[in-house]
């Protein structure tokens, strides 16, 4: 039997398993996927707190040397540039929002799990059920399903990190509430043929927002906030007339090397924990894309819940650790951080939505007006880097 099973390889669960295994603790990652990590760049932004945690695992610098560190954003409306957002004054070490594909940060973070312990993350295992959820004393059992194989693994506790379809989720019967939303989006990753550098820009036209962000490469992210007139069907062509109309910036549609479209909704469970069972990341709340908030609140849960387990595993057989009074702190803690993601993601979209020339003119005012305060602007900016 093994201390910790953490049922998702990806960068959620990658990470706890890394502090666990610094901490001594057994720990074994289950991960269905056989390459071990995404196969193509999801998602890209990691803000300074998360990566204040990912220092701990000792990872920080080798994402910050394969990354690109975005220390400006540009507020953009028909070539003329309202305001302009610095993060030099966020607090910390990090004053930067740092731009890296997913598959690369899995690569950093697989890599440094392995260092500890070769054989802790399984690949092409998928998590079919739990036997049990170690409420009436012994371990819980993980129902395992490998090639048509399938086995049970004993562990003394099992942490999903396995996303917003969470298996884990479903077999401790954590139910989930939250809100689905209008708004659609189309994007995609080309080469970078723009004088934006290292900048962050939100081109806010009338018929949407249009976000560009850099990425290494050097590449640019470009996400368009979909309607009625959105060709979603032409693919990297559709995408890349969208945000010239828009901008009047030309992207290489050849270049394209990922494009994807994505709804958006808002899911937090009422109980991140269940026996001997925990949620963490977007098992635990699935928030907007916009904003990049996810993957940052699923590590910072992380570095959270790493400082409970030692207690957790010393629990006595005859109590539910999802009682004890620090597990039920942190789910306080952790969803109430998660409640206000949620809420600075619908401001995010807010902003981004289509509005009539009188509106859109009020608004794109507003905005300048109020990047001309620095005591609001310097606000503004440790929001959008989640602090």
């Amino acid at each position: 039997m093994i201390d910790v099973a953490i049922v998702g390889g990806g960068p959620v669960g990658l990470f706890l398993a890394t502090l666990l295994l610094q901490r001594g603790i057994s720990v074994t990652v289950l991960e269905r996927r056989t390459a071990g990590t995404a196969g193509h760049s999801r998602a890209i932004g990691i803000h300074p707190p998360a990566l204040s945690a990912l220092s701990r695992a000792g990872v920080d610098q080798e994402l910050i040397r394969r990354g690109v560190p975005i220390r400006r954003g540009v507020a953009v409306n028909a070539g003329r540039t309202l305001a302009e957002m610095s993060f030099d004054a966020v607090p910390g070490p990090y004053p930067f929002v740092l731009s890296l594909p997913q598959n690369s940060t899995e690569e950093v973070l697989a890599a440094r799990l392995r260092g500890l312990d070769p054989g802790a993350l399984r690949c092409g295992v998928r998590v079919t059920g739990l036997a049990g959820r170690g409420r009436e004393g012994g371990p819980v059992r993980v129902r395992t399903d490998s090639a048509g194989l399938v086995d049970y693994l004993e562990a003394s506790l099992v942490i999903g990190a396995d996303g917003v379809r969470s298996v884990v989720r479903s077999a401790a019967g954590l139910g989930t509430h939250g809100m689905d939303y209008p708004d659609r989006y189309l994007m995609g990753d080309f080469d970078d043929g723009t004088d934006l550098g290292t900048d962050a820009a939100l081109f806010l036209a009338a018929d949407g927002i249009v976000e560009s962000f850099p990425l290494p490469g050097p590449q640019r992210r470009w996400v368009v906030r979909m309607n009625g007139g959105t060709p979603a069907g032409d693919g990297a062509h559709g995408l890349a007339g969208e945000v010239r109309r828009r901008t009047g910036v030309s992207v290489d549609a050849g270049s394209n090397t990922m494009l994807s479209t994505f709804g958006v909704r808002s899911r937090l469970v009422r109980r991140m924990a269940a026996g001997r069972c925990v949620l963490i990341g977007d098992a635990a709340h699935e928030i907007s894309p916009i904003g990049g908030q996810g993957m940052n609140l699923g590590w910072l849960d992380a570095v959270e819940l790493a400082g409970l387990i030692p207690s957790l595993l010393a629990t006595g057989r005859s109590t539910d650790p999802s009682m004890v009074p620090e597990l039920r702190a942190f789910e306080h803690r952790r969803l109430r951080a998660a409640a206000r993601a949620v809420r600075q993601s619908e401001i995010n979209m807010a902003l981004g939505r289509p509005l009539p020339a009188g509106l859109l003119a009020a608004r794109n005012g507003a905005i300048a007006a109020a990047a001309s305060i620095p005591a609001l602007n310097r606000w503004t900016a440790r929001r959008f880097t989640m602090h």
